[in-house]
């Protein structure tokens, strides 16, 4: 009983500042802005139209098939030029919905729905994550860390590392170019702009010898960033790399 009172009021205390803090800032959805009942939630018209990447998948870089497939079948480009990452997954489609939210979470410091974010990654990521060993988030390079203050992908995998007890592991893969923004770039530019663009230190190397590494992202565009990432991973010794990012963007 002793210690069941301490716990019941900080219980207690914690339920209190909550509904004050609801009262002064109301939760709302992180789309549209509408209250909601709970952070991280969002209204039930922006979460109809947010589009969850379902199976039938590729199995190598899983984008959507409009038919049913085989569950091995591969896309027209990962039939053509196979990636250099083993697997990857996506909880959503990158489009008009989802990037306001990307956008927040990487250049707005909104971290309120960083929860719910890691939930929907959980759920598309259950393919990953067996015998996977570690998480490595894409890394930025110092400048732009600086410049920034944190790591989107850093705080999605290190949410993930709390829920699944995978170790997040941030120093494995440093990015060694200061390489230009690539929204703009094409397919073939952002292939050069990123090529030789990360490495693991070498006093790190051991630690990847025959593991399965989960590299985290925030959005997979055409692939280019992973491809980078992942061949530096396995040239210093990684045995596969699978990818998980929170959107990625699919061709209609």
């Amino acid at each position: 009983m002793a210690l069941s009172f301490p716990l019941r009021s900080a219980q207690m205390a914690h339920a209190a500042f909550r509904l004050v803090a609801d009262m002064v800032y109301p939760p709302r959805c992180p789309s549209c802005q509408s209250y909601v009942a709970a952070d991280g939630n969002f209204c039930v018209p922006c979460f109809q139209k947010l589009q969850m990447i379902e199976a039938p998948l590729c199995a190598c870089c899983g984008i959507p098939f409009v038919i049913a497939v085989e569950a091995d079948t591969l896309c027209p480009s990962c039939l053509d030029d196979r990636p250099v990452f083993d697997v990857a997954r996506a909880a959503l489609v990158y489009d008009a919905v989802s990037a306001p939210l990307v956008t927040a979470l990487k250049f707005n410091d909104q971290w309120a729905n960083l929860a719910r974010y890691v939930q929907l990654m959980l759920r598309a990521g259950k393919p990953v994550f067996a015998d996977a060993d570690m998480l490595v988030p894409v890394p930025l390079h110092w400048r732009r860390l600086l410049r920034r203050k944190f790591n989107q992908s850093a705080l999605l995998a290190y949410g993930i590392s709390r829920e699944t007890g995978l170790p997040c592991m941030p120093e494995l893969l440093q990015r060694t170019l200061y390489t230009k923004p690539q929204m703009r770039m094409s397919r073939e530019e952002r292939l050069k702009n990123v090529k030789h663009a990360f490495a693991v230190p070498e006093t790190m190397q051991e630690m990847l010898r025959n593991k399965i590494v989960v590299l985290i992202d925030d959005v997979v565009t055409t692939g280019a960033t992973a491809n980078a990432c992942a061949k530096a991973l396995k040239k210093a010794g990684a045995k596969e790399v699978r990818v998980l990012a929170l959107a990625r963007t699919v061709k209609e």
